[in-house]
């Protein structure tokens, strides 16, 4: 093979691609967002899936409900990559990444050299450390496969057990509910989402899943899975209780996928540490989506954000700085989630216990609301239930970082603009 340096060329004077690890939502976007911006050298576009790239919110809202069909969680039609000449390297893995020589080595030994990288390997799942953990009928929901499985244990009648109340498992408790399914959600917690939303927001989930009949169990501790012939029939509790179950789905908390880059030596703390251009500590790598811990000039301090907005955004601003431009990447964080009948937008970005106030506008005994964040008279975050069309107003409230008013905002007959 010849050899590499940093201008861009290989040692015999040959253009070297982009190359993006990761063929997901954010892969994807990134390959289209070069095209875009004018790129006309190579791409290369690797994903250890063999699925072509899809988006990831559909699996536990449309998709698992049945709701949607196969073909529309897709980024792009099989066609374009091909007609926007991207190499889409699908069941392949990357094993390890040589910054020196701008290469990165498969699985297969094969090796593909890069005049930038960029990391977009997203998360895992972290798994339940308790035993049977290996039966049947145990589910962890990350890819489109997964996604299949649990919604073939969505049936009239069946048991499932949800260990986690955290966006995923609340959807997944929803979409189980919606099929007639019996459903049983364990949280180690006082309340579901407690550390995002607040005991004043979780509350409200809380009560819409009680009244959709879901069987709500807080501050537990799952001690064992239980079961017999293989396939899982309970969930043993640290009291020494049992939930029955013909199903088991797990949604503890995701984990960023950072092996690469830590063995490559790059900066990594609760991700793949990135400045504003989402540029690594190394100057020809960058990433961008779930894996990415950026620092946010907004906010003045590096976060990592695990929503699909992220996955979609990011690698616009990653495209055009890798191709020497000085985008910066400030957008604020946002999320979105479906359940039964609630549709609520999230914008902002508040840390656990990082507010002093919530005010309501609306009643949230009705679920039609917008409960605000603020600290020291400040938005930090807006979220908007069955209310819509308010993101952009709430955005500019947390942007201005003016102190407002908590009786207007609360008045919904004083428009968001005019606040």
């Amino acid at each position: 093979m010849a050899t590499t340096d940093s201008t861009g060329t290989d040692g015999a004077g040959r253009q070297r691609p982009i190359v993006i690890v990761g063929a997901s939502l954010g892969g994807a976007k990134a390959a289209q967002a070069l095209r875009e911006a004018g790129y006309t050298g190579g791409i290369v576009l690797i994903g250890e899936e063999h699925e072509r790239p899809y988006e990831r919110p559909p699996l536990s809202k449309g998709y698992l409900l049945g709701k949607s069909s196969r073909e529309k969680i897709y980024v792009h039609p099989p066609e374009w990559y091909a007609e926007h000449d991207v190499t889409l390297r699908l069941g392949t893995r990357v094993v390890s990444i040589d910054p020196a020589a701008h290469t990165v080595t498969l699985a297969d030994n094969g090796q593909v050299e890069y005049a930038k990288l960029l990391l977009t390997t997203g998360s895992v799942p972290r798994r339940l450390p308790v035993p049977g953990g290996e039966f049947s009928g145990v589910h962890y929901l990350r890819r489109v496969e997964d996604s299949e499985r649990i919604r073939k244990e969505f049936r009239p009648g069946a048991r499932i057990v949800v260990i986690g109340a955290g966006w995923i498992g609340l959807e997944t408790a929803a979409a189980a509910r919606s099929a007639g399914a019996e459903v049983t959600v364990l949280e180690a917690a006082e309340l579901p989402l407690l550390r995002v939303l607040g005991r004043e927001v979780a509350q409200v989930f809380a009560d819409l899943h009680r009244d959709h009949g879901v069987d709500l169990r807080f501050e537990v501790k799952v001690a064992e899975l239980t079961g017999a012939d293989d396939r899982v029939t309970g969930v043993r509790l640290a009291d020494g209780s049992t939930v029955p179950a013909d199903a088991v789905v797990v949604g503890v908390g995701i984990s960023p996928d950072t092996a690469l880059a830590e063995a490559a030596g790059l900066e990594v703390e609760n991700g793949i540490r990135t400045d504003e251009h989402l540029r690594t500590s190394d100057p020809d790598i960058h990433a961008a989506g779930d894996v990415a811990n950026a620092f946010h000039p907004l906010l003045g301090r590096h976060i990592r954000v695990e929503h699909w907005a992220n996955a979609v955004n990011q690698p616009q601003t990653a495209a055009r700085a890798m191709l020497g431009e000085d985008a910066v990447y400030d957008r604020t964080p946002y999320f979105f989630s479906d359940q039964y009948d609630l549709g609520m937008e999230y914008v902002g970005w508040v840390e656990p216990g990082g507010y002093d106030r919530v005010v309501f506008r609306g009643d949230p005994a009705t679920r039609e609301f917008i409960a605000f964040w603020l600290s020291e008279g400040k938005v930090l975050a807006g979220m908007n239930v069955n209310i819509w069309d308010v993101t952009d107003p709430i955005r500019s409230l947390i942007r201005s970082g003016r102190e407002v008013d908590p009786t207007r905002l609360a008045d919904p007959e004083v428009p968001l603009g005019d606040i």
